[in-house]
């Protein structure tokens, strides 16, 4: 396992150099796209139990979306929508049918992935939550201990959706997250402020996610503690937390387990098509170029070669995939 790290962030390195042309490709973060079972179910979940709006649907099948996505007969469903000014895509196989979560699924586990909603008031936040009685992951609402000076006062809440996707509410304190969660409103839940990832070596994602693609170190921290204990229910947490970020949309935050230990790789048989699959669209400039220098550094594709991709899924170190889709000009 050490030995394939240090090979990765050998060939990111080589990758990169001379590469400054493709510094910051990476000009946005889209609308998370989380993989469903049951379509009907999770609109009902994300728009009467949460309140993200439904902007459109679109349904693919074909030639386009079995090379993006590997898969052969591929066909897809997808609902739209939006909460505050961020936004989320769920999208359901019609054909061919993915594996679900698995049951034994940990927060340690690599392919984990969530998003973070920004609140108002937790307090209001989690009585509607529990009002229609949102399965925890957490014992309860948590806020981070002032010891702790860049997380310290943040409050947090994780749960589930239908499927077992798992979320989070989350609350900033003044002088924490981005000056937009502050401004007056008289709305509870207010938008996507990121989308957190477990990752195995910190290192080894910064080397793709800020050298390759660009994006820029946003925030760190190192969580531990009882509180840290009863967010994620795994005892013993202590976390390497580091954000970041392009000029626009959603940040990406890493979590790296420091402890415990064995949290698990994500499939070697894992398909764009299973419920663990979430997508994180990465508005990109000189696509081509990008993905001839993610070929270089050995970057894992998902999509199989197109003459004119209009779009690429890969893989992160971690196996989370991600589609690099060319920036509207």
């Amino acid at each position: 396992m050490k030995m394939r790290i240090v090979l990765q962030r050998l060939l990111f390195a080589l990758a990169i150099a001379g590469a400054s042309v493709l510094h910051a490709a990476v000009q946005s973060v889209g609308a998370i796209g989380i993989t469903v079972g049951d379509l009907d179910r999770a609109v009902q979940f994300y728009t009467q139990v949460l309140p993200f709006e439904q902007t459109g649907t679109s349904e693919a099948r074909g030639k386009e979306l079995e090379t993006l996505t590997g898969i052969a007969s591929a066909h897809t469903k997808t609902v739209h929508l939006k909460l505050g000014g961020e936004s989320i895509s769920l999208t359901q196989w019609v054909a061919p049918k993915g594996r679900p979560i698995p049951a034994d699924s940990r927060s340690t586990d690599h392919w984990f992935q969530h998003i973070a909603i920004v609140v108002s008031d937790m307090d209001k936040a989690y009585a509607h939550l529990a009002k229609h009685k949102v399965r925890h992951v957490s014992t309860a609402p948590q806020t981070l201990p002032a010891w702790n000076p860049n997380a310290g006062g943040i409050k947090a809440f994780y749960f589930r959706d239908p499927e077992d996707h798992v979320l989070e509410i989350i609350w900033f304190p003044r002088g924490k997250g981005d000056p937009q969660w502050q401004r007056p409103t008289d709305r509870i839940f207010l938008g996507i402020d990121h989308t957190a990832i477990v990752v195995s070596d910190t290192d080894s994602s910064l080397a793709f996610y800020r050298d390759v693609l660009g994006m820029k170190v946003a925030g760190a921290s190192e969580n531990f503690g009882v509180e840290q204990e009863h967010l994620n229910q795994v005892f013993g947490a202590r976390l390497r937390i580091t954000a970041v970020r392009a000029e626009k949309g959603p940040g990406i935050e890493f979590l790296e387990y420091i402890a415990p230990p064995g949290g698990r790789a994500l499939p070697a048989e894992a398909k764009a098509n299973d419920l663990v699959c979430w997508r994180t669209p990465l508005h990109v400039k000189a696509l081509d170029e990008l993905a001839a220098r993610l070929r270089e550094s050995q970057t894992q594709f998902i999509s199989t070669p197109a003459s004119k991709p209009g779009a690429i899924l890969v893989r992160d170190p971690d196996g989370h995939a991600l589609e690099l889709q060319t920036t509207k000009p």
